[in-house]
């Protein structure tokens, strides 16, 4: 059948049509397509870090929480059924799986002056701290001072310091409430993060607001660094912190589903060298009278000196702080040796959180660990179990 010349000119636009249809989406998709990649290249930075971003490191699996944002950070155990990325990476740690591992960036300090001054760093530090310099005209009594503070500090959760410069001797001390003297230079500390997380932004602006009065009461000079930057130091430091905040824990339980008693565990314990404390577990310390682990109950109740005579456990936990001891790997072999020591003298078994035997391979693991964690703390300029790690790590 004979083609007509209409039929040709419908097949002719139909082909037009159908190319530019597909002429169209080609180059729809294409510009999607570049602007996606500027975009994931980095061509919009983030607004609050200045294009950098912090990666906070994964750590191993949560028992009982040690550090805190809202109820997400947790004390590490070592071993946990992995189902999550997350997990997996806390398997690998434990079984000796060798994981590429981002470390936490190291805290800024805070822009000094040219004319610091020298603080006592138990309470002033300007890593931990956010500082405030006030210099007056004249001598401004403490209990003036105290008193304008009263009105605000209270409400802030960390921990807020006032020094003074003593004008005899130049040096710096901290007071409290019950100083009585004159002074021309203060310095108000705030912390800037704990195991409860970083200082709010609301907490810095009433620091900041509750400083400028008293320093306008005090005819003082003052000078105030930048709020949004304090909070972005604060958060950094934070997840240093929260890149090294590892807690672990062993369990010593007794073999055969049966009890330890009290007075027997008590015998072993002293002659491993714990003492029992006030608080109701056994206590390691250092020659310097720092803590190196606890031994306590696995159960609820407390190990104290009146009732552990009638107590009867089917297991004790030994836990070690790992920011918090100076020597972590040293600690760690001795925490492992007392738990050896009492597995063996109360008949029990030694076991992580999931009652898994511990291997060697594991136990290696553990020790590596601990080495590594405390470089990290050393590179960011937090020595463990230093006057620093123990401020950050409450």
């Amino acid at each position: 059948m004979a083609i007509s010349e209409l039929q040709i000119a419908l097949i002719g636009a139909g082909a037009v049509a159908v190319g530019l249809v597909w002429g169209y989406n080609v180059w729809q998709d294409r510009k999607h397509r570049n602007a996606a990649e500027r975009i994931f290249k980095g061509g919009q930075g983030d607004a609050l870090l200045g294009g950098r971003s912090v990666v906070m490191p994964v750590g191993l699996a949560a028992d009982e929480p040690v550090r805190r944002e809202p109820g997400e950070r947790h004390e590490p155990r070592f071993t946990e059924a992995v189902s999550e990325a997350e997990e997996a990476l806390d398997r690998a740690a434990v079984t000796g799986d060798v994981v590429a591992e981002p470390a936490p960036a190291a805290p800024e300090p805070e822009p000094e002056p040219e004319s610091q001054p020298l603080l006592p760093t138990e309470c002033a530090d300007s890593v931990v701290d956010c500082l405030l310099h006030l210099t007056a005209a004249a001598a401004v009594p403490a209990p003036a001072v105290w008193a304008m503070q009263n009105a605000w500090a209270g409400a802030l959760s960390k921990p807020l310091h006032w020094l003074v410069k003593n004008e005899a001797d130049g040096v710096w001390r901290q007071i409290d409430a019950h100083d009585s003297g004159r002074y021309r230079e203060w310095v108000a500390a705030l912390q800037l993060a704990d195991r409860r997380g970083p200082v709010s932004d609301g907490e810095l602006a009433q620091f900041f607001e509750g400083v400028q009065q008293v320093a306008r009461q005090a005819a003082a000079e003052l000078e105030v660094p930048s709020r949004s930057a304090t909070v972005l130091r604060a958060d950094r430091l934070d997840q240093f912190c929260a890149g090294v905040d590892i807690q672990f824990v062993l369990h010593v339980v007794e073999a055969l589903g049966g009890v330890f008693q009290g007075t027997k565990l008590r015998g072993v314990a002293e002659a491993a060298g714990l003492a029992l404390e006030s608080d109701g577990v056994f206590r390691a310390r250092d020659d310097a009278g720092g803590e190196l682990f606890t031994v306590a109950n696995l159960g609820t109740e407390r190990l104290d000196a009146e009732s552990i005579t009638s107590l009867a456990t089917h297991g004790l936990t030994l836990s070690l702080d790992v920011p918090r001891v100076t020597d972590g790997v040293a600690a760690f072999d001795r925490m492992l040796a007392t738990a050896r020591q009492l597995a063996a003298t109360l008949g029990g078994e030694l076991v992580d959180a999931q009652r898994v035997p511990l291997s060697v391979a594991m136990i290696d693991a553990i020790r590596a660990r601990t080495a590594e964690l405390h470089q990290t703390m050393r590179d960011g300029g937090i020595a463990p179990g230093g006057i620093r790690a123990l401020r950050l790590f409450s």
